[in-house]
């Protein structure tokens, strides 16, 4: 693909942020360089700070502002009543969905809706590829622990087979999430039970620090999601995301500077040189530990 053909895309918001911050946020988003923008609540089903009805109302105003808009699901399905609430993304009648667990795959299939496969589907296999583009997946994101390698090999054997390959977005930019649970560890941080966990969500707008014995940080705990301490940046790699014909650079939201960050990757995309690196090395993009192949950075500001 050529240059020209790149994009870059927002993702949806993995932390519990008060609903003025995030209508607050997504007003500043409506004027930022980035072209396709994910809204919805993608880690628990319990942060109701914002309704179905009031991300639909932020996704019409995204849109009107130009950007293409994707409703994004939860990647745990867990109750009836978080089911439910999926049925009537899925059938929102306005916005294509990303589906982040099967279960909203199941709902576009038996629609025909087409659908974005979001980095939680763990698609590892050509065939796994092949039976979910069969079922209507259009856009795919792989999980952050796919490489370079892993996923050219899926794309190259999914074309032997003649299928309409699909547009292939890469996260570049934020914190990987390396985990999920039906367990809440924000809340066992607290000594709280899930379902008494008091929101404490929302003391962490960027996820409660995990630090080793020693000290050092390793992870950051998101409710039901772990990720890891740093914020990864791919910049430096976007030759390799060239040809590997990617079609959508995502960017995770970030709490600080967010719009200096996008204003970074925008300008890279329009520079022959690569940018250079704001975040900690992302290892699994070439199968090498990060901490050994550089510098960490925890990132605050620009």
């Amino acid at each position: 693909m050529n240059e020209a053909s790149i994009g870059l895309s927002l993702g949806p918001v993995h932390y519990f942020w008060p609903a003025d911050r995030v209508r607050a946020f997504y007003r500043d988003v409506c004027n930022w360089p980035v072209e396709l923008v994910y809204l919805g609540e993608v880690v628990c089903s319990k942060r109701r700070e914002l309704r179905p009805r009031d991300w639909l109302q932020l996704a019409r105003q995204v849109h009107e502002a130009g950007k293409q808009v994707v409703l994004s699901s939860l990647s745990l399905i867990e109750s009836e009543s978080e089911l439910s609430a999926l049925k009537r993304l899925v059938e929102n009648g306005e916005f294509m969905l990303e589906a982040n667990d099967l279960s909203a795959v199941q709902l576009c299939r038996e629609r025909s809706l087409p659908f974005v496969g979001g980095p939680s589907l763990n698609v590892y296999s050509q065939r796994s590829l092949a039976l979910l583009i069969e079922d209507g997946l259009r856009r795919w994101v792989p999980g952050v622990e796919q490489g370079e390698q892993q996923i050219g090999d899926i794309l190259s054997a999914t074309a032997v087979e003649a299928l309409p390959l699909p547009e292939l977005e890469v996260q570049i930019w934020g914190r990987l999430s390396l985990a999920w649970s039906a367990r809440c560890f924000t809340a066992r941080a607290h000594n709280l039970g899930k379902d008494a966990c008091g929101f404490r969500c929302l003391e962490d707008e960027q996820g409660l620090p995990l630090h080793t014995r020693d000290g050092e940080s390793l992870l950051r705990i998101n409710g039901i999601q772990v990720q890891g301490a740093e914020v990864t940046d791919l910049g430096p790699q976007l030759p390799s995301l060239r040809r590997l014909g990617a079609r959508w650079l995502r960017l995770l939201p970030h709490a600080f500077d967010m719009a200096a960050v996008v204003q970074h990757f925008a300008l890279a995309l329009s520079s022959p040189q690569p940018p250079p690196r704001l975040g900690a090395v992302n290892g699994y993009w070439t199968g090498e530990a990060g901490r050994a192949a550089g510098e960490l950075i925890e990132v605050r500001a620009g």
